[in-house]
């Protein structure tokens, strides 16, 4: 039997770790030192070192769980091998590129031979289907906001995906009004609004816990909804006038109101400093008048109002600065499409963007034709103008931590549609779950999701004490990609009941496939957030 040694787990990650700012170092040096050309110059070495950072820190993570028992280190030495494993695979043959010398990974393959060995793998599928895939360690009081969330998701969520998902319907009314009584709506809403939120952790693990327990449900119709409200509670909060927080979050955390967010547009993706919508103050001060066009607008139908960024000050055109945010009220419409007409002849359209997967939200492209809002929905007031962007980014980081945990959930689905299916189907008079091979892709399964998990917990412990921005950026790059490669594999152990519709796994496998690309794509996350962020750290040291 192998003997689990974390001492050299925790040798390995810093083996990596010292070879991603060794690499970080060797980049922003090619760049003279402006980490903007040094990624703009070498943007596929940059991409892969914020992917392999990534991973090594999640690395990092999983070794606190390691030592919690004989099981967890056993997960946390196979996924530190693995990560090992990528990064050597990332940087062979780019050893210059990457400014280290050939064989610069050569001393942490002894550990990696060791734990992707395939006996050792092989052997760790079967004790992690037998536990489930393994404790997560959640405190009681988390435990019970799992359990509240995952017995809502079995009881009105899943009986309803399926046929949400092939008549790309509309979210069910009595899912909305069932999350808004178990309160799902106000996990981030402070309690002097009406919310749960006391300002500590649990505002934000508790968040992680319960979007993961609705995405195993479904992602189209349980993983998203608490997002959008809780993107423009934390802009509110950050930024917003006392009249506001009181005004709209009680309404927020009881779902009286319902929110999209209408940032992107169509010409400019995740360019927000070149976006073009603008919003121009009317004569007598009373409103702002917004004109253009709105892509990617999750929810956008069903909502009762926007969160809408838009330019209100056109001297500062390609500029963060000249932007500002508003809570722009709506009339709801649905799945299908929408036009109002305002009495002065404002209007607003909306064209649905038919998807592959992730139904159910429906995301739409707006047009705004003279859509009036009044002054007093610029978030922040008068001081608010030319915030928008940074306040909008308050939410959208946390949003980062949160499609993470929709990832997971995502994952842990497919993962147990897998065991199930294995552990029932037999080919060549075996059942499947018996081949080592299929051992061993549950077995990675299982470890990718527990590490992810347990990565999230803590960016959500980080982020509670006003610290964990990069990580949150991070882990969404790192799970996001790790569901793509853990539905894919579901699909596959199901054979060619994987590709029929009939069984779910075909829903996670394309619902999975929208992680990397919504709040934040992955090229835009992994260049302009996660490398920049470590050419910067490596210039400061």
């Amino acid at each position: 039997m192998t003997t689990i040694d974390l001492v050299a787990a925790a040798s390995v990650v810093e083996a990596c770790r010292a070879v991603t700012h060794g690499a970080a170092r060797a980049l922003l040096a090619a760049g003279g030192g402006k980490p903007d050309m040094a990624i703009d110059q070498n943007q596929i070495v940059a991409y892969d070192l914020a992917h392999a950072a990534s991973a090594v820190e999640n690395a990092r993570a999983v070794l606190d769980y390691g030592a919690k028992g004989d099981l967890e280190a056993r997960i946390a030495c196979a996924f530190v091998a693995d990560v090992a494993h990528d990064v050597a695979v990332r940087i062979l043959g780019r050893e210059a590129d990457w400014g280290v010398p050939i064989g610069a990974m050569d001393g942490v393959m002894g550990f990696v031979r060791t734990y992707r060995a395939a006996a050792f793998v092989a052997d760790l599928g079967d004790a992690l289907t037998a536990a489930s895939g393994g404790p997560k360690h959640l405190d009681p009081d988390f435990e019970m906001v799992a359990d509240s969330f995952r017995r809502f998701a079995e009881d009105k969520i899943r009986p309803q995906a399926e046929h949400v998902h092939r008549h790309n319907a509309d979210v069910p009314e009595d899912v909305i009004a069932g999350l808004a009584e178990l309160g799902g709506f106000g996990l981030s809403v402070p309690e002097e609004y009406e919310g749960f939120a006391s300002g500590g952790e649990s505002d934000y693990l508790g968040m992680v816990v319960a979007t993961e327990e609705l995405s195993r449900g479904s992602l189209g119709i349980g993983g998203s909804l608490i997002t959008r409200p809780e993107i423009l509670t934390r802009a509110l909060v950050k930024g917003g006038t006392e009249e506001q927080k009181r005004e709209w979050l009680p309404k927020l955390a009881s779902a009286e109101i319902l929110v999209a967010v209408a940032v992107t547009e169509p010409d400019y993706g995740s360019d927000v400093a070149n976006l073009k919508a603008t919003a121009t103050k009317t004569v007598d001060g009373s409103s702002y008048a917004i004109n253009g066009v709105k892509t990617w607008c999750t929810f956008a139908g069903r909502a009762d109002a926007l969160m809408l960024l838009a330019r209100t000050d056109p001297d500062r055109a390609k500029s963060h600065r000249g932007l500002s945010l508003f809570i722009v009220p709506k009339p709801r419409g649905d799945g299908h499409g929408f036009m109002f007409t305002q009495s002065h002849g404002g209007k607003m359209e909306g064209r649905p963007i038919d998807t592959i997967g992730y139904r159910g939200m429906h995301s739409y492209e707006i047009a705004f034709e003279d859509w009036h809002v009044p002054a007093a929905n610029l978030i922040g007031g008068e001081a608010g103008l030319g915030r928008g962007f940074y306040l909008q980014m308050e939410g959208f980081e946390n949003g980062r931590l949160q499609t993470a945990a929709r990832a997971v959930g995502v994952m842990q689905a497919a993962y147990e549609a897998s065991v199930l299916y294995a552990q029932n189907r037999n080919v060549f008079g075996r059942l499947i779950e018996t081949y080592q091979l299929n051992k061993a892709k549950l077995a990675r399964m299982a470890v990718i999701i527990q590490a992810s998990r347990q990565f999230s917990y803590q960016v959500a412990r980080l982020m509670a004490k006003g610290e964990g921005a990069m990580e949150a950026s991070m882990v969404k790059a790192y799970v996001c990609r790790a569901a793509e490669w853990v539905t894919r594999e579901a699909m596959q152990i199901h054979g060619g009941m994987g590709y029929a519709e009939e069984f779910p796994v075909s829903r996670y496998f394309v619902d999975a496939r929208v992680l990397s690309i919504f709040e934040g794509a992955d090229e835009t996350l992994c260049l302009k957030v996660i490398a920049r962020r470590l050419l910067e750290q490596a210039g400061a040291n």
